[in-house]
């Protein structure tokens, strides 16, 4: 079920700020957090033997879950790291009058610039004009 709804369309409103994302991914991240310590558990563990020692052709749809869980809990692991390094750049967009704003912009878009050339996963042009259509509707 966490694997569909990580699969779905994000909708969402479109007046949310860059906080709304790091906030989306915060949870993602828990979910996917919560999923990996419960495949680590030994009764998990257990049946992952038995179906080893049986031969069994559940082992390969398994294992091929447990590697989209896995690839989702680091999307967002790295999605939440790079989006904490942005909270000093786009906190002035919260807390400043307009002409203060604008100090911050130049920090901001370069932070984002940065995180598209080497994150991973955030470096495809939907996410990072996702994030400027945030950048550009927080007031």
């Amino acid at each position: 079920k966490v694997l569909a709804e990580n699969d779905q369309l994000r909708k969402e409103a479109d007046d949310l700020g860059p906080r709304a994302e790091l906030d989306y991914w915060k949870k993602k991240l828990s979910k996917f957090h919560y999923l990996m310590e419960q495949l680590k558990s030994p009764d998990v563990k257990a049946v992952v033997g038995v179906l080893t020692a049986a031969k069994s052709k559940l082992l390969k749809k398994w294992r091929a879950l447990d590697i989209r869980i896995t690839d989702a809990a680091n999307e967002a692991k790295d999605n939440v790291k790079y989006l904490y390094s942005l909270e000093k750049y786009y906190d002035p967009l919260y807390n400043s009058d307009p002409v203060s704003m604008l100090d911050a912009i130049p920090g901001l878009i370069n932070a984002i610039k940065m995180i598209q050339s080497i994150s991973q996963y955030y470096n495809t042009s939907e996410k990072i004009s996702s994030l400027f259509v945030k950048v550009g509707a927080q007031q």
